[in-house]
């Protein structure tokens, strides 16, 4: 008799501990933490885009540079915006800091700005306008400055909707009770003018 009735408790309580579950999930318990890893990942995935722009750099250069010796001054500024820009580290836990973040995209603007620049030089030189090398390099650029655009504006969108969770009702209450060491966080900025755009590639 008592065994059965231990056996019943800890069902009751089982069923309890599962409805409250299933209560607090429903009612958006876990949308602070979930869009917080949400705007990690995109911010991650900024991340990724600025490091494949930077490893189809030295490739560039060196075709560049086999056609255009005398274009050194050019060369020299995208190798040292590139290695500026590979030097500051943004990851996850620093994305509070938003000095930090805008050290990194000043850095990948000033990079954007080196790499229009080369581009150009193109026009001067028709045998390296027409160097297969160099216009598979030339594509692979421009897609990557398009992922780049696309990144960023995920993680413009999952801040956003971060930022809106907490502030709003019911996340707001969840923020204050359970979450409150999770900070509203900075969306991306451009800290130049149209920094937003591609670099110019032209033929």
């Amino acid at each position: 008799m008592h065994a059965a009735t231990s056996f019943a408790r800890r069902n009751y309580t089982l069923f309890i501990l599962l409805f409250a579950t299933l209560l607090l999930s429903g009612c958006g318990i876990n949308n602070i933490p979930r869009m917080d890893e949400e705007a990690k990942a995109a911010w991650a995935q900024v991340e990724n885009q600025y490091q494949r722009r930077a490893d189809l750099i030295p490739n560039l250069v060196s075709t560049v540079k086999g056609f255009a010796a005398q274009e050194q001054e050019t060369l020299t500024a995208v190798i040292e915006a590139r290695s500026k820009a590979t030097s500051i580290q943004v990851d996850a836990n620093t994305l509070d800091n938003p000095e930090q973040l805008k050290k990194f995209e000043a850095a990948q603007s000033q990079l954007s700005g080196a790499l229009s620049r080369l581009m150009m030089v193109s026009e001067r030189y028709p045998d390296l306008k027409s160097n297969q090398n160099f216009l598979a390099l030339q594509s692979q650029l421009e897609g990557t400055e398009n992922r780049i655009s696309v990144a960023r504006r995920d993680f413009i969108l999952a801040v956003s909707r971060y930022n809106t969770e907490i502030r709003t009702f019911p996340g707001k209450i969840w923020h204050s009770i359970m979450y409150s060491d999770l900070k509203q966080r900075e969306p991306f900025t451009a800290t130049t003018p149209d920094a937003e755009q591609a670099p110019q590639v032209t033929f």
